[in-house]
């Protein structure tokens, strides 16, 4: 066992209440830096209230959530963005009458305040930033587009890119490929396999077969718990996995 400090995120006896509901109970989760990791189960096992506890949008009623070493629980959101962690949730946020340039442009993150915004140049950095993003993302050829002509993956991977501008190093996906074509699920694996080389990328997903493609290691959650832990074929076989998720 590694100690803590060498994980990029720890996560120890984390808790969230909901009018006396335990939706995340006495929970522990490691995950290594540069890791790839998927973490599924029946829906309300909570795998999403888990993503929003790490991020900010929920507080934790006990526990610890440690990133990089620094305690987040008591951390606004957009503190917790700075110190490196990107989300993205089910419903793709972009801005649709922008191209998709100006949409990566606009994701940099020295145009976070209003002011910043106003007296924001693009410059060759900026640039230079949206190519590498662009190509990342597989959107290169299509800068120039207006993202509300982008097909329904195409948008998902946009938004992964304007979290990528901000260079996170951890980073949180929500069903990714919910709704993508069998096309656009292959690209996407493609392109969680080439983001996770320098960053430690996490992902609820209920699609099997892509959850083998891509996982390091799977962790199944059930009732705000974890049931079980480990490379898919073991996960899979497991007979208390079995029972309560892929028995269904």
């Amino acid at each position: 066992m590694s100690s803590n400090t060498d994980f990029a995120l720890a996560v120890e006896d984390l808790t969230v209440s909901f009018d006396g509901f335990k939706a995340i109970d006495a929970l522990n989760l490691y995950i290594d830096k540069n890791e790839l990791r998927v973490i599924i189960g029946p829906n309300g096992a909570g795998k999403t209230t888990l993503l929003d506890l790490i991020c900010g949008k929920t507080r934790a009623s006990a526990g610890s959530i440690k990133f990089k070493n620094t305690e987040l629980t008591r951390m606004a959101e957009h503190q917790r963005v700075r110190l490196g962690i990107g989300r993205k949730f089910q419903t793709p946020s972009i801005y649709e009458n922008l191209s998709v340039f100006q949409n990566l442009e606009v994701s940099f993150p020295s145009g976070r305040s209003v002011l910043g915004a106003l007296a924001f140049k693009c410059t060759d950095e900026v640039k230079a930033r949206v190519q590498v993003v662009a190509e990342e993302i597989g959107l290169a050829e299509l800068l120039g587009t207006e993202a509300g002509l982008l097909s329904h993956g195409q948008k998902q991977w946009l938004e992964i890119g304007m979290l990528l501008m901000q260079e996170p190093e951890l980073l949180m996906l929500d069903e990714p490929i919910a709704g993508m074509s069998a096309r656009e699920r292959e690209l996407t694996a493609e392109l969680l396999k080439r983001i996770c080389r320098n960053r430690s990328v996490i992902v609820i997903e209920h699609d099997m077969d892509f959850v083998k493609q891509i996982a390091h290691k799977v962790t199944v959650m059930h009732q705000g718990r974890i049931l079980a832990e480990g490379p898919m074929e073991k996960v899979q076989a497991d007979p208390k996995v079995i029972d309560v998720y892929l028995g269904h």
